[in-house]
Parts: structure tokens; C-alpha cells; sequence
């Protein structure tokens, strides 16, 4: 059951998706573009800094009511969704938790407001699950770093077609000294737009999904970043990714459950106004079994999604086997359900009309960003093999 604060939000941001989002998600998925006027809009609502305090501009409001958010955007627009993520989770958030106070006031306030885009870079062109195995370093200088390297498939990197970079890139690199790999020698830096020898490469274009959110490639040519940019201290990037990355997948697993949500909506709209030899196609058996093996695993996702985020703390790290197990199954239950819709619509779902196509699209990606389901699957029986009383844990 909600509580009034969460009706209350889900009833707010239903609202602005059905007055904002959804007129205009068709268009800037099929221009592969990122709607940076809408992206600020969130920000008078609170939306841009939902788990940050007060104190810095934020809402100050749980992991469940980030779910929420996350769940109502995807519903419509799973790419402009996927901005606000990267933003507001993988940047925002991160700062929230891990930056100090200083730091905190000197960013939070304009990222909560809509007036900066933030985003995160990990991944490089070589390197993705993989992440220890990162090649971008940072070497001292003195009161300043210098980083070099390159980052792939970031989400926000560019904020329009111009190649302009993101107003602040929370960036991993190795910290000169430790070798390729070397657990306790990641740091974390805060980029920002301006910074001499940062710039975006390119934008990634012809995407097969999430479309209405921009993916770019950073470059850093010995950019020049104070030490008062680094996050934390030289090495204590693990600590930092472990304590983001359990909320980033329980969101992603949000974003699967809003689109889950919305073709199960569809299909069944659409098999109650269709008729064929002479009865509604929800009559026909094998439709049923659409509609129903799908309503029943929307609603076993929706369980497990909405369970864990009331068990997830913010400040700590612990709770991977669950936030692994939500995106896992979420991801891959929406891809099906948003597979089924197309079936029941049959010409009809494989164009845009209904959505459904775009949807489909955009849930393939939520099988692959974030952890693929096969690291998934590897951290769930790991955890699983430490500690096999957790199956039966409440």
C-alpha cells in the first residue's frame, strides 16, 4: 500500500507524463533526440534531486519513491526515462552519498534544479562488465590531475546535437601508481563542462532503442581536474560504484515495470476493440494466455520491485543479491510482455501507432545497461554460495 507522500507523487508525475511526456515521446525517439526543455521541467517538481536532502535543493524522499518515478516516465518514454536515470541516479545521487559536505553545496543545488545535466562514465570501448579492467587514468600534478582516456555509451554525455558536453561527468579513472585492474587504485572525479581537454568524440547514432536519450563517447586529453574534483579519496571508487549501483538497477527494473505495465494496458485495450470472425480477439485462447501469463508476471515483477526498494538504504552498500534479482527478471519479463503485446496487435503492433514497437525496443536495452542479465545471474549465484540462508530470508 502508498503511503499518502508516495500517492501523492505518482499522482503528480502521471499527471506530467500524460500533459508533457507522452505527446511529444513518439516524435523525439524518431529524431534521436533528447527534449532538454522537458528534461528541465522536472526540476520545479522536485523530481532531479528525488533522494537528495532538502539542504541542497533536493526532495529528500526514499528509494520507493524513486521506483515510482521511474516506473510512471518508462510507462511513456522509456529513452527520455533512461536521461532522467543517468542523471538522477547515476550522477546525482552518487554525489548525494559520496561527496563531501563542501562538494555537496557546490553542486546539488543547480543539478536538483534543472539547471545542470549531470551524468556518470564508467564504461570505455573496451571495457564494460568488466570495469576494473578501465584504462582512462589520472595522473598527480601537484594540487590537480591530469586524466586521460576515453568513455563509451554514456547516457547525457552530450545534451544536444552540437557535440556539447554534459554540464558535470562524475568520471572514473585509475589513480596513477596502480596497475590496470588494481582494485584499490580507482578514484572518482567530477568533470565539468569547459575543463581544458574534455570533449565529447561523437554522439552514438542508429540506436535500436531508448532513442529520446543522447549516448555519446568522452574524450580526456590529459584534462586538467583540481584535487578539490575528486570525490572521496584516491582509491575509494569500489566503495562508491557498490553503494550506486544497488539503486541504479532497482530503477532500471522500475523502467522495465512501467513499460510491462503499459503494453500489458494496450493489448488489452486493443484485443477487447478488435474482432475477428465475429468476437473480440480476447475471446481466442491463445490471446488469453497472453494477457494473462503476462498480467501475472507484471505483478510478481511489481511485488519484488516494490519489496526491495522498502529495504534499501541509501548510505549503505549489502543489499546486491536483490537489486541484481529485481533488474534480472524485470528486464527480460518486460521484453517478453512487450513481445506478446506486438503479437496480439499483430500489423498493427509492429508500427508506431501503439507504441508497442518502441516500447520493444527500448526494453532490450534494459538487458544489457546497467549489469547484463548474465552478470546478473553470476552476482546472484555468488552471493547465493556465500550466504544460502538469503533464499529464505523475508
Amino acid at each position: 500500500m502508498l503511503s499518502s507522500e508516495h500517492r501523492i507523487l505518482r499522482e503528480t508525475v502521471r499527471d506530467f507524463v500524460k500533459r508533457e511526456v507522452e505527446p511529444q515521446a513518439a516524435e523525439f525517439d524518431r529524431e534521436e533526440k533528447f527534449n532538454l526543455p522537458l528534461f528541465r521541467k522536472l526540476g520545479p517538481l522536485g523530481l532531479l534531486g528525488i533522494t537528495v536532502s532538502d539542504e541542497y535543493g533536493g526532495a529528500g524522499m526514499d528509494p520507493f519513491a524513486a521506483v515510482l518515478v521511474h516506473e510512471e516516465l518508462s510507462a511513456s518514454d522509456p529513452g527520455f526515462a533512461l536521461a532522467y536515470l543517468a542523471h538522477s541516479m547515476l550522477c546525482v545521487n552518487n554525489i548525494s552519498v559520496n561527496a563531501s559536505p563542501a562538494q555537496k553545496a557546490r553542486w546539488l543545488p543547480k543539478l536538483c534544479s534543472g539547471e545542470w545535466v549531470g551524468a556518470m562514465a564508467m564504461s570505455e570501448p573496451h571495457v564494460g562488465t568488466d570495469v576494473m579492467g578501465m584504462k582512462t587514468a589520472s595522473v598527480r600534478d601537484g594540487k590537480n590531475y591530469h586524466l586521460t582516456g576515453r568513455k563509451m555509451w554514456i547516457t547525457n554525455g552530450t545534451v544536444d546535437e552540437e557535440r556539447t558536453p554534459a554540464d558535470l561527468v562524475l568520471v572514473y579513472a585509475r589513480t596513477s601508481g596502480g596497475a590496470a585492474g588494481e582494485r584499490s587504485r580507482i578514484s572518482t572525479f567530477i568533470v565539468e563542462r569547459g575543463m581544458p581537454g574534455f570533449a565529447v568524440g561523437q554522439k552514438i547514432q542508429d540506436k535500436a532503442g531508448m532513442r529520446a536519450s543522447n549516448t555519446a563517447e568522452l574524450v580526456f586529453d590529459r584534462c586538467l581536474v583540481p584535487e578539490a574534483n575528486r570525490v572521496g579519496q584516491e582509491g575509494d571508487s569500489m566503495l562508491h560504484m557498490m553503494r550506486n549501483l544497488e539503486l541504479e538497477r532497482l530503477t532500471l527494473a522500475a523502467m522495465s515495470l512501467g513499460i510491462a505495465r503499459r503494453c500489458l494496458e494496450v493489448m488489452l485495450q486493443y484485443s477487447g476493440e478488435r474482432v475477428a470472425f465475429g468476437q473480440p480477439l480476447r475471446d481466442f485462447g491463445q490471446i488469453q494466455r497472453y494477457i494473462g501469463d503476462s498480467y501475472a508476471e507484471f505483478r510478481a515483477i511489481r511485488s519484488y520491485i516494490y519489496d526491495t526498494a522498502r529495504k534499501l538504504d541509501l548510505t549503505k552498500e549489502g543489499n546486491r543479491l536483490d537489486s541484481d534479482g529485481v533488474k534480472l527478471v524485470a528486464s527480460t519479463t518486460a521484453k517478453n510482455i512487450a513481445d506478446r503485446a506486438i503479437q496480439v496487435l499483430g500489423g498493427y503492433g509492429y508500427v508506431g501507432e501503439y507504441r508497442v514497437e518502441r516500447l520493444w525496443r527500448d526494453a532490450k536495452l534494459l538487458e544489457i545497461g546497467g549489469g547484463t542479465i548474465e552478470a546478473h545471474q553470476k552476482n546472484i549465484t555468488r552471493d547465493l554460495a556465500r550466504n544460502p540462508g538469503a533464499i529464505e530470508a523475508e
